[in-house]
């Protein structure tokens, strides 16, 4: 069984998803997995120096991750260009991990903040939002990643707008409170899907 752990950005979906794990679930997480399909020596860089030119990466050959974000949360077409060179290829190698991690876990989370945008939901059978209000993801985001205030907002503006992601889920785990709050949520969800 393969559940979608979606939420936006500073929800806590890794927290969330090593609770899980600590109970014996499974995860991907599709963001590692993109940053993987774009490693120097995969097609998916090439195609994408090809496309920004050669200041999209760094004198090292890696990706500027912070400029490609610059370009794309800015211009809407080229964020969709991106994602359409990127999606298919992450969409790939997670099918691969998920099927390889089926066989060892009672059930696994694919863990993907564009769960529903990316067409990522067709892969699971249930869907779990992460959920916290937009203020503590702003706030949380700021202090975690570096990024101007105007950065996480565009990227809020691509993700699925709060009410709609909670109108897709099957399951939601509040996070805007503690620890405890948070892991008493998680147990309760993993008794369940042990039993579906």
């Amino acid at each position: 069984m393969i559940i979608g752990l979606t939420g936006g950005i500073g929800s806590g979906k890794s927290t969330v998803a090593s609770t899980f794990e600590a109970l014996g679930a499974g995860w991907v997480d599709a963001d590692h997995v993109a940053r993987e399909i774009v490693q120097p020596g995969e097609p998916a860089l090439a195609l994408i120096i090809d496309y920004f030119g050669e200041n999209i990466a760094k004198p090292d050959g890696t990706l500027d991750r912070a400029a490609l974000r610059e370009r794309v949360f800015s211009d809407s077409a080229q964020r969709l260009w991106l994602e359409s060179v990127t999606h298919p290829r992450i969409r790939e190698r997670l099918t691969d991990q998920l099927a390889a991690l089926s066989r060892r876990a009672p059930y696994v989370l694919l863990v993907s903040p564009l769960l529903f945008e990316s067409g990522q939901d067709a892969l699971v059978e249930r869907t779990l939002v992460v959920d916290v209000p937009t203020e503590l993801q702003l706030s949380r985001t700021l202090a975690r990643d570096g990024v101007s205030e105007e950065q996480v907002h565009a990227i809020l503006a691509a993700q699925l707008p709060r009410e709609q992601r909670l109108a897709k889920a099957d399951d939601v785990v509040d996070n805007s409170g503690d620890q405890a709050h948070m892991r008493r949520q998680v147990e309760r969800l993993d008794s369940f899907y042990r039993t579906l």
